[in-house]
């Protein structure tokens, strides 16, 4: 389905459900969404431990290969992110349904494929077993909101063979410093929704300036807030929408590089 999210093109939820497992998930949008029942066959949707997870449509898994088509016939690859509604690595996920979600990657070398976790410590039991040193389309991050997960899940993320490793730093509750150094990409922004957590601007100021200094491709998202469309997402003057260097690109960082 196509998206508000600024930085890719395509969301992709095999399945729907998850469960908290740390300070960033508190205010959690996908489990609003979810107890609403919007965007998913079969009504609302449990959060929690051991609370089922629920498996789109088979019609719906086949999406990517209709926009794999499209991205070749143009020409022009496009960016998917899988899952936002769900955590592609989650133990609590049968693994038949993740062994189909890689087999349709798998066929699907024109998409960019973006994997976003708070599990990194299941990566490399749950990648498939012909992934050697990373697929070349697939890119991997962790969620890292605060000192103390950034700390956990960057050592493991950068052990783990990927084309891209990635950073979400969002929502942002605390400040943080970052090893960038097997980074690709950082994501930053504030949170949003009901009561959102705020977000100092000195805590994403550094940020980018980390990146900048480490020469990370550095993509600002959003101010957050209750209303974030009013916020905007302009820092100190731009926006930034820097993306990473891949196999099959040639962008680089110190210009605006959109999609």
């Amino acid at each position: 389905m196509s998206t508000h999210i600024q930085w890719t093109d395509e969301t992709y939820n095999p399945w729907w459900g998850c469960t908290k497992v740390s300070e960033e998930c508190e205010k959690c949008y996908a489990e609003l969404l979810a107890a609403r029942g919007i965007g998913i066959a079969g009504g609302p949707v449990k959060w929690g431990n051991r609370a089922p997870r629920r498996r789109n449509s088979p019609e719906y898994l086949t999406h990517p290969l209709k926009w794999n088509a499209k991205a070749s016939r143009k020409g022009v690859r496009t960016k998917v992110f899988a899952a936002s509604m769900a955590d592609i690595f989650d133990n609590q996920v049968d693994p038949s349904w993740r062994a189909d979600f890689w087999d349709v990657v798998r066929q699907c070398t024109n998409l960019d494929w973006q994997i976003l976790t708070k599990r990194p410590q299941n990566i490399i039991e749950m990648l498939p077993p012909d992934w050697g040193a990373g697929w070349p389309h697939v890119w991997l991050g962790a969620s890292v909101g605060n000192q103390r997960r950034g700390d956990e899940r960057i050592p493991i993320l950068s052990s783990v063979p990927a084309a891209v490793r990635f950073l979400s730093v969002e929502p942002l509750i605390g400040p943080v410093n970052l090893d960038l150094s097997r980074m690709g990409w950082v994501i930053g922004g504030g949170e949003s929704g009901r009561d959102p957590r705020p977000m100092e601007p000195e805590w994403i100021r550094s940020v980018r300036d980390q990146c900048s200094a480490a020469g990370v491709p550095f993509f600002f998202k959003q101010w957050g807030g209750r209303k974030p469309k009013e916020a905007g997402r302009t820092l100190d003057g731009r926006t930034w929408d820097e993306f990473p260097v891949t196999p099959f690109s040639g962008n680089t960082i110190g210009r605006e590089v959109r999609s």
